[in-house]
């Protein structure tokens, strides 16, 4: 399944592997894990299998027919570097992604001692952006991981953010999201972790987009942080962060 996206760090999603299981306490109310359950009831083929990993190899060259630019979420609905998705598997999709060149990839994963294990595999492109999610500090371990691979441009995804992240090593990061969690049973995230984690950013000179306080009524809480959003992309020319905050607000 590939179609336009409504998460606020991307522009369209591209699912050529669906399904996972879960790893980490992140995973505990997995949006992904809700929507193809329901995409199953609505009798969406891709999702015949519900929540299991299922390669979708029908689906890999889709980005080469997309003509037009855009930033593409890979497997929005799974973890790439899951152990039972074959090698050569995940080499077919860095190939499609090198050749559709017109595109911004973002994949983003949990398994990172994976990730780094296949790092001399893949034929990494400055197009291709990897991301590792972090929920709390037990999983720092994934930003090692993520700096140590060739990937170009490397981001963090701090969502479901569960507690407070004071002593991020952000050298050789280009991008850090930061979102609540939403859905039922969503669990809480203070504003002082939120802000914390934007001051680093702003002292290390990494971009920071903040997507989402979350909660079970998420469209009510909205992305506000201070009274304003903070979109930054790690593609922007870096003008300095205070320059920026006085320009934004303005």
């Amino acid at each position: 399944m590939a179609t336009n996206s409504h998460i606020e760090w991307t522009e369209a999603t591209w699912n050529p592997v669906t399904g996972c299981t879960k790893i980490s306490p992140g995973c505990a109310h997995c949006y992904a894990e809700r929507m193809a359950k329901r995409l199953k009831a609505m009798g969406q083929g891709n999702y015949a299998n519900g929540f299991e990993l299922t390669l979708q190899g029908q689906m890999l060259d889709l980005p080469l027919r997309w003509k037009r630019s855009k930033r593409i979420f890979v497997n929005s609905m799974s973890d790439m570097f899951h152990a039972d998705v074959p090698v050569d598997f995940i080499q077919k999709a860095f190939d499609v992604m090198r050749r559709a060149h017109q595109h911004q990839f973002q994949i983003l994963t949990k398994r990172s001692e994976r990730l780094l294990s296949l790092d001399w595999q893949l034929a990494w492109q400055p197009h291709i952006w990897m991301g590792v999610s972090v929920e709390n500090a037990r999983f720092l371990h994934r930003i090692d991981h993520l700096r140590a691979t060739r990937a170009h441009v490397k981001f963090l995804s701090l969502e479901p953010l569960l507690g407070p992240l004071p002593c991020l090593d952000l050298r050789n990061i280009d991008w850090v999201i930061v979102g609540g969690e939403s859905g039922p049973d969503a669990r809480p995230m203070h504003p002082s972790w939120v802000g914390d984690i934007r001051d680093q950013c702003r002292n290390a000179g990494v971009a920071f987009f903040f997507k989402q306080w979350g909660g079970v009524f998420k469209s009510r809480t909205g992305r506000e942080l201070e009274g304003r959003t903070w979109d930054q992309m790690p593609n922007e020319p870096r003008i300095g962060w205070a320059l920026r905050s006085v320009e934004q607000q303005a």
